[in-house]
């Protein structure tokens, strides 16, 4: 019996659970990207320079994220969600609204980023185990970032 392969040459089979993560994943960052939006337009108070300047950072850097999993996922040969309906529905981060005070934004960013962190090693192992090394690498990178900037955003908590 033949192997069903994308058109990267990967096992179609093997990669089912890794593109449903992977679309899982884009919803998570689909929401945050918003939230982080909001946080920028809204704080308030003695560090607003400091944060508005940072979550914009932030949601740049989200945006591009955003567009390199739905490319990965439609390279995977699968189809992206796309839709608010969907984002709101898969997502494991909630939407955040009307938050002005930096602490309370900064500790949204801080949950968000480990609930990223927590999907994305899960999206890690299950990209090696297809031998999807696109998507591990991929992974990896966004973890190692990512970590950073959790250690930093703590600190700024003073944790």
């Amino acid at each position: 019996m033949e192997m069903e392969t994308n058109f990267i040459g990967l096992e179609r089979k093997k990669l089912q659970t890794t593109v449903a993560q992977l679309n899982d994943l884009l919803a998570c960052y689909m929401v945050f990207y918003q939230n982080v939006r909001g946080l920028h337009w809204n704080v308030r108070g003695g560090h607003f320079f400091t944060l508005h300047q940072k979550y914009e950072e932030l949601y740049h850097d989200l945006q591009e994220k955003v567009d390199s999993i739905a490319e990965r996922i439609l390279t995977l040969g699968e189809i992206p969600l796309h839709s608010c309906d969907d984002y709101r529905t898969v997502s494991k981060i909630r939407h955040a609204k009307n938050i002005s005070d930096g602490n309370t934004g900064v500790q949204t960013v801080l949950t968000s980023l480990q609930t990223l962190l927590e999907k994305q090693r899960g999206i890690l192992k299950l990209a090696h185990a297809a031998d999807d090394e696109g998507t591990a690498t991929m992974m990896s990178d966004y973890i190692a970032q990512q970590e950073k900037l959790v250690w930093m955003y703590a600190a700024f908590l003073n944790q």
